[in-house]
């Protein structure tokens, strides 16, 4: 029998045909500074709105673009609708997982806000419009059936377009990396 002792450090060991292999991990955790966070939100486009009203706390994913200072979204008529016109104070997480150590999230806290004005509605279609936007993706994401191409009627869309207006940020990263030593 072989009896190995391993440092705090050494997360793993192998075995492959006689040959022992270690594999030192070496992480770090910490906190995304307010770059970082917008790196972060900007990236991604789906995230997790978080809202509360009348006792029920309520948490969906929606698809989503970033100008820097406000969230856009668009919608039907729903409970999410419903409960942030009730309480428009909500929490939106945005995350990205490569992998269970190597992840970035952010919450923001901030004010839910109904467009209704044809200038700014317009404007945030067209945030929505220019997100990057997977090539496979359901279709939930497409502001219209001309996906991915822009719509000459994109005012003329049905449905809630709103903005959350962040007031405050906070994020946390973890970072792995592994070192491979070798051993007969």
């Amino acid at each position: 029998m072989i009896t190995i002792s391993l440092k705090r450090d050494f997360s793993h060991l192998w075995t492959n045909q006689g040959v022992i292999t270690l594999r030192k991990r070496t992480t770090m955790f910490g906190k995304l500074n307010n770059q970082q966070i917008d790196q972060l939100i900007y990236s991604q486009v789906i995230g997790r709105i978080g809202c509360y009203a009348d006792g029920i706390t309520y948490v969906v994913p929606i698809s989503f673009a970033y100008d820097g200072y406000c969230i856009y979204g668009h919608t039907l008529e729903g409970m999410k609708v419903n409960m942030m016109r009730k309480n428009p104070k909500i929490c939106f997480e945005i995350d990205n997982t490569k992998d269970l150590a190597n992840w970035q999230s952010a919450i923001c806290w901030g004010t839910f806000e109904e467009i209704t004005n044809q200038d700014e509605r317009l404007k945030a279609l067209k945030a929505l419009e220019a997100r990057r936007l997977p090539i496979i993706t359901s279709e939930t994401m497409h502001l219209t059936s001309q996906w991915p191409f822009p719509s000459g009627e994109i005012n003329k869309l049905a449905g809630i377009v709103f903005r959350i207006v962040i007031k405050d940020k906070t994020g946390r990263f973890e970072k792995s990396e592994s070192e491979t030593f070798y051993a007969s």
